[in-house]
This record gives structure tokens, sequence and C-alpha cells, in this order.
């Protein structure tokens, strides 16, 4: 192992903070220097932006303060280019980091440029200022008994809505879905979302798409016409151009294609991680989650301390185990899974489901503290057989 090698990870998410804190614990003493680059030195709980956007106030965790005694250092700017040629990374268009390893964990974005309309009239939860500025619309909403709208049916649009609905219970809330509005849960559980829906006052509007957003309505693909004062959008994502504009073999959604042990296919000595990576295992490619990454994470971080100590590496193994969804501060449902993210025969509802829901959404933070000083597993489930074969 050289004392000079340079470790540089892009994004300070989830997978970025966890990969940069836990590697650093791994590699301690060897003299390996590691770099984290992230545009902004709040650290953001994603888990949590729809709090933000009903407008409660979180605490607000500093990058610095996370990586104090690591020896982890932090760059607060955005990455621009890459020259993987070079192994080299341009920061804010003049800083130029050098790298022998590169870990990209620039994550995603919600992706509102599909819609026509979506990217001027719709807000995001992509960060807390984006969710702040939705949180101060929705006031002046409030105020005036007028309506706002959701629009994506998946887990984060459903807790989005139920958040909104309890915080601001004079506000009329309609939830816009394609498909049936958590139907990737199971049965039961799917059917005590919809409950606690209807009780906190949510409207649901299904069957039909968004094709259009107007400063005070959507447009749907059935030729209904949705008015509201104030939209959320939740439907879709995105993830940046950085990887593919550098000539980093990636697919068609801008995702890197890596192999078994999560290393581009194109250029190994970068890994991808998170929402980041195209990850295909046995049972099929997973899908951004928080529960999905931490692994990538943690996976990574012990590839790359294993690969400097010149010892061998087994592929990367996962499987889903839960789809933990709030349901305002006061319920929630929590559906079991298989492997493969699909609904298993167990789910949780009430305030058992609030605690466990509590509990992962602040285990990043617990986690990185812990990691500064022991090896802490996030792996909950490895998948069993399903897993068995190595990613593609």
């Amino acid at each position: 192992m050289t004392d000079h090698h340079h470790i540089v990870v892009l994004g300070a998410g989830y997978t970025g903070m966890f990969t940069a804190v836990r590697l650093a614990h791994r590699i301690r003493r060897t003299g390996v220097r590691i770099t984290l680059v992230n545009p902004s030195s709040r650290f953001v709980e994603r888990l949590r932006m729809h709090q933000i956007a009903a407008g409660q106030h979180l605490a607000h965790h500093r990058i610095p303060s996370l990586l104090d005694g690591t020896g982890v250092r932090f760059v607060e700017g955005t990455a621009t280019t890459i020259d993987p040629e070079a192994r080299r990374v341009t920061v804010d268009g003049d800083m130029s980091l050098g790298y022998d390893t590169l870990v990209y964990a620039l994550g995603s974005s919600t992706d509102t440029g599909t819609v026509p309309g979506a990217d001027t009239h719709a807000f995001t939860l992509d960060g807390p200022e984006s969710a702040g500025r939705f949180a101060a619309r929705l006031t002046e909403v409030a105020a005036a008994g007028g309506t706002v709208t959701v629009c994506g049916g998946g887990l984060t649009g459903v807790e989005a809505a139920a958040e909104i609905a309890e915080s601001h219970p004079g506000l009329n809330v309609t939830l816009i879905s394609s498909d049936e509005v958590g139907g990737m849960m199971g049965a039961k559980a799917r059917a005590y979302q919809h409950r606690v829906l209807d009780r906190l006052g949510v409207t649901t509007v299904t069957g039909a798409r968004v094709t259009k957003v107007l400063p005070d309505a959507v447009e749907l693909s059935d030729g209904r016409t949705v008015r509201s004062d104030a939209f959320l959008w939740t439907a879709g994502v995105k993830v940046s151009p950085l990887a593919a504009d550098a000539g980093i073999a990636t697919d068609e959604r801008g995702l890197i294609l890596v192999d078994g042990t999560l290393r581009s296919v194109s250029h190994p000595e970068i890994h991808a991680i998170g929402d980041a990576a195209a990850v295909r295992l046995a049972w099929g490619p997973v899908h951004g989650t928080c529960q999905s990454g931490l692994p990538t994470a943690q996976y990574t971080a012990d590839t790359i301390a294993r690969l400097l100590r010149g010892r061998t590496v087994e592929p990367f193994r996962f499987g889903y185990f839960h789809q933990p969804v709030s349901l305002g501060r006061r319920d929630a449902v929590i559906q079991f899974t298989k492997a493969d993210d699909s609904p298993a025969r167990w789910w949780l509802r009430g305030r058992a489901a609030v605690a466990y829901k509590e509990f992962v959404s602040g285990s990043p933070l617990l986690t990185y503290r812990l990691s500064k000083r022991m090896n802490v597993t996030t792996v909950v489930s490895k998948g069993g057989r399903a897993t068995r074969r190595p990613a593609m």
C-alpha cells in the first residue's frame, strides 16, 4: 500500500458519507488520503424532506462535524468535470483534484424535465432549500384555505401527502398517481395506507398521468384537469450527466455500469454506489433507495480497503427487507419484503410502525458516528439464495 494513494469521494449524501467515514476507519494509520466533495456543507437527510416541506423544523447537521476525528478532508464545491484518463476531478471549474481511486456517489434528483411545466410550476423535495420554499408557499395556501397537489403516488408522494395533510388540517390535499397509490405494497398494508389517507382528508386521483403542469392546474392524460394552488412533484428521478459526459460507461439513464464488485466496467478505478450505479443482481435491478444505498457504500468501503491490501474481493450481494412509510407523525405502515422488494406476508402498522420508521430515518447518522470507532454492519439481508449469483 502506498502512502501517496488518494481516494476522492464525490457526493456526501447517505452513501458518500458512509463510504468516507467507514473507509477512514478501515485504512487508518496507512497514509492513504481521503477527500470528500459536496456542493454544500450541510448534510441532507433525504428521508425527512417531506417533514420540512410540511413546515417542520429539523436539526441542521454539518458535514465537517460529522467527519470530525476521521481525518477525511472536506471540499465544499461542485464536481464539474471528470477526466478518467488523467484521473482528475475539476471542482467549481477551477480546483483540480487528482485521484487514484474515485467513489462516485452523486445520487439522483427529481426529474421535472419530462412533463411540460413541472420545472417551472412545481416544487420538489431535492433538498432543504427547495422543501423550505414549498413549506413557505404551503403556509400561504393553507391560510387561504386552498388546495395543494402532490404529483406521484409512490412512497415518497404518499409520505408527503400524509405529512402535509396532518400538519395543515384545514388544507385540501390531492394526491395524483398514474397507478394505484402505494401499489408496490401488499394488499393489507396498502389498504391500511389508504384508510389513513382517507382519515387525513387526502383526495386521491388515479389512473392517469400528468401531461402538463400549469400555474394553477395540471392536465391529465385522460383529459381531466385538476386545479390547485401549489404542486409538489415526486414522480421520477434523474442522475447527473457528469459520468456520461466524461466517457465513463453508463446505461441509457446515465447510471454507471458496474461489475459484480461495483466497479466501473470501463474504468475499474472508479467505484459507483447508491442511485448512481446500475447494479443488477440475479433477481433483477437494484433501485435507488437509502435501504440499498447504504449497503453499497459499506461494501465499497470494505472493497477498497481490501484491494489496497492486495486481498481478494467477493461480489456484492443484497436483498431488500422492508418498505417503511410514515403517514404523518402519529401513524406509519411497514411492508416487509422479499429480496426483490416484492411484498412478503408480514407488515406493521400504528405506533409500532411509527417507532420502526423513526429508527430507520435516524439510523444513518447513528451509523456514521459509530463507524468512526468500529465497523458497523448495515446490510439487514443479503437475500439468501436469490442473490448468491453475483451482480451482473
